[in-house]
């Protein structure tokens, strides 16, 4: 099986069907997508840089779809698996280490009810 073809509680075809999203609402949608458009073009960052940045956002927030979206945009742009996976990593240290920090409330909550 490949990726899309794998069995999820996600229905890749979905993605597909995304834009649909505004047809209930399309003074919001068009708002939307003139904001993402802005968000995702080229300036201090590069869009190729955005992209990568997205797929480790995506891995982080655990979004199939915009995975998906992103590793063919980032292919299409020529970006390499190596890069890719190494964005993944920087996304898994960055929730990793924020699970950590917060386990300083744990920390305090213990140390403040000790006897």
């Amino acid at each position: 099986m490949g990726v899309l073809e794998m069995k999820t509680y996600y229905n890749p075809e979905d993605l597909e069907q995304f834009g649909n999203m505004g047809e209930d609402a399309p003074q919001l949608w068009d708002k939307f997508m003139a904001y993402y458009s802005q968000v995702f073009a080229d300036g201090a960052l590069t869009a190729k840089e955005k992209a990568l940045i997205a797929l480790g956002v995506a891995h982080a927030v655990q979004c199939p779809y915009c995975i998906d979206s992103y590793a063919k945009t980032l292919l299409e742009m020529c970006v390499n698996q190596e890069q890719m996976i190494e964005a993944v990593h920087v996304a898994a240290a960055i929730r990793g280490g924020a699970t950590l920090a917060h386990g300083m409330q744990a920390k305090n909550v213990i140390k403040s009810l000790e006897f």
